[in-house]
């Protein structure tokens, strides 16, 4: 029955660990809800130390609201450092460096944004979050099933490629990995290429000769 609403915790949250090396786990919520209007998810920090918000600059256009809801965070905007316990609420504008680490264990800080003046579409960025924790779970059949759905949402980016490759490398698939990274690479430039020289998703398929000839 559909009653035009829906209540629920935190807690009653998935939790998708982040790729390899990466420390903060999202909490999904516009995926849960099925929400469109703008991005807005959770992220966690489980020890003090970890990211909750990745180093980063939104070039997109989008702007972005952060508010810490649980343990207290300490944020990096710009050259400015600061401390942000529980309540806070940090507005970071595009092109803005932003970056931020758990002060305390458990805490997690909710993300939302958009680019004003632009319809919302959900980023592919999701799918690929959630369908790498997946893979890593051992549910690659779900989890491939996400990175179609994906692809399919922007089907000529070089990131989705990349990211493809990346998931096939992990999922021991050397000549898929090797055919979305050359694919990456003609999309997006041979900068591409640098980006999966330090990549450890491709620890599995660096020794191989093909990959050297990717980019050449």
């Amino acid at each position: 029955m559909n009653i035009g609403y829906e209540i629920l915790s935190l807690d009653d949250l998935d939790r998708f660990p982040g790729a390899t090396g990466a420390t903060q786990v999202l909490l999904p919520i516009r995926r849960r809800l099925g929400f469109r209007p703008f991005g807005v998810n959770a992220w966690l920090g489980e020890n003090a130390g970890d990211h909750v918000i990745e180093r980063h600059r939104e070039v997109n256009g989008h702007e972005e609201l952060y508010v810490v809801l649980r343990g207290a965070a300490a944020f990096t905007l710009g050259d400015e450092s600061f401390d942000a316990p529980v309540g806070t609420l940090v507005h970071a504008r595009p092109g803005t460096l932003r970056e931020a680490t758990a002060a305390e264990p458990g805490t997690i800080v909710l993300a939302v944004g958009a680019a004003p003046g632009q319809a919302f579409a959900p980023s592919p960025w999701e799918d690929f979050h959630v369908a790498f924790a997946l893979l890593r779970r051992g549910e690659e059949e779900r989890a491939r099933a996400l990175v179609q759905e994906a692809l399919a949402r922007d089907p000529d980016a070089w990131q989705g490629a990349y990211n493809a490759a990346c998931f096939e490398a992990i999922a021991r698939r050397p000549g898929d990995a090797l055919e979305w990274l050359r694919t990456a690479v003609e999309r997006g430039g041979t900068d591409v290429k640098g980006f999966a020289d330090d990549d450890p998703d491709f620890d599995v398929i660096r020794g191989d000769p093909r990959y050297a000839e990717i980019g050449r």
